[in-house]
């Protein structure tokens, strides 16, 4: 069978690394020459995947096709004659964050209280609160925190919403991946840590430091939430969450793919969430998503700009449990992610204290050479 993806950063390129050994071929359409799906086996057709004449090519070499991205053209997905998984209709509604918002408030899944505008939010709720975006926004791009009326000049002038402040005790996530037949697994329940600089996840620790009331709880939000997408929600959907102070668990966005906070299931799980998106789209039964031990993701953020240059390799490899997945990115971007470290260890506080040896020592810099 052949794999289409729309889209090949580092998403793509675990998709096929993973499921290379079941017989899949792949096509990537990315607009990166060499890009890092290609960079280990993909075949690539080099063009926009907001391109109605590129996306119509890659679709006439393939039995079904995935994306990497929300950013796409779901009116020409809508149009084609083969499977997309999960479906454009589900995909116009998780990218645009308002929409997703909607769905969560009519199906009764517990969320923070939302309204429209910046009028709105000032009469409903106190300050601080929270404008976000409704497309395009990722890696806390697009969210914006509004503390007083000063804050009011640089907010967003259209297509945003606003949210109630909440007073947030731990960020978590629960990756629920569904099949064709509507048969579902989830994963173990997982808490994320953000950079307070650039408010992207910085770590991911495997399972969350929750009790299990809390861990069943978050579980079977998650499995709500997918249902509620409704028919073609087929693949991994990661359900971010947050566990507020006095703990109330609240799903705060859902992506529609293999996800940042899963990327711990590479070692720390029977089936990683790559082979699951594939093993669903594909028409495969799901794997176990057991988690074999205790596991502790570090995302590798690039420093700099110019040609990546990775720093303290040898050294982060004589720690017992790491495990080093670089993304094969040639050009080093403030914030861009250049890779991760899985840290899997028996115990997992011994986890944690590898994995901030592994944020001080682990390095990719861009260089101007």
């Amino acid at each position: 069978m052949k794999i289409g993806i729309l889209g090949g950063g580092q998403l793509a390129r675990m998709m096929v690394q993973q499921c290379k050994m079941l017989n899949f071929d792949f096509v990537v359409l990315d607009p990166e020459s060499h890009c890092p799906a290609n960079q280990v086996g993909a075949e690539q057709i080099i063009g926009s995947y907001k391109n109605k004449e590129d996306i119509e090519k890659i679709s006439k070499c393939v039995d079904v096709m995935t994306y990497d991205i929300e950013h796409i053209n779901t009116e020409k997905l809508k149009e084609l004659n083969i499977p997309v998984r999960p479906s454009p209709q589900i995909l116009d509604v998780i990218k645009d964050k308002l929409l997703q918002k909607e769905l969560l408030k009519k199906n009764n899944i517990p969320t923070s209280n939302f309204v429209n505008s910046i009028e709105e939010g000032i009469i409903n709720f106190n300050y601080p609160f929270v404008q976000k975006l409704r497309k395009g926004g990722y890696d806390g791009k697009g969210v914006i925190i509004i503390k007083n009326e000063k804050d009011l000049k640089e907010a967003f002038k259209e297509d945003y919403f606003i949210e109630e402040m909440v007073n947030i005790n731990k960020e978590l996530a629960v990756i629920v991946a569904q099949d064709i037949n509507g048969n579902m697994e989830v994963y173990p329940v997982v808490e994320m840590v953000f950079d307070e600089r650039t408010n992207m996840c910085n770590t991911v620790v495997a399972p969350a430091q929750i009790n299990n009331d809390l861990m069943e709880k978050a579980k079977e939000i998650g499995l709500k939430t997918i249902k509620a997408l409704g028919n073609g929600a087929v693949g991994i959907f990661a359900i971010e969450m947050f566990l507020t102070n006095d703990n109330e668990i609240l799903v705060n966005e859902i992506a529609p793919r293999p996800h940042n906070s899963a990327h711990f299931t590479l070692d720390g799980c029977i089936t990683s969430q790559f082979e699951q998106h594939i093993r669903a789209i594909a028409g495969f039964p799901l794997g176990s998503p057991e988690l074999i031990m205790p596991t502790v993701m570090v995302n590798i953020i690039g420093e700099g700009n110019g040609n990546s240059k990775v720093l303290g390799l040898k050294e982060v490899l004589k720690i017992e449990g790491v495990k080093v997945h670089l993304y094969g990115k040639k050009y080093v971007k403030p914030a861009r992610k250049m890779g991760h470290v899985n840290i899997i260890d028996k115990d997992i506080n011994s986890a944690i204290n590898k994995a901030e040896i592994v944020k001080k020592t682990l390095k990719v810099i861009g260089c101007q050479k």
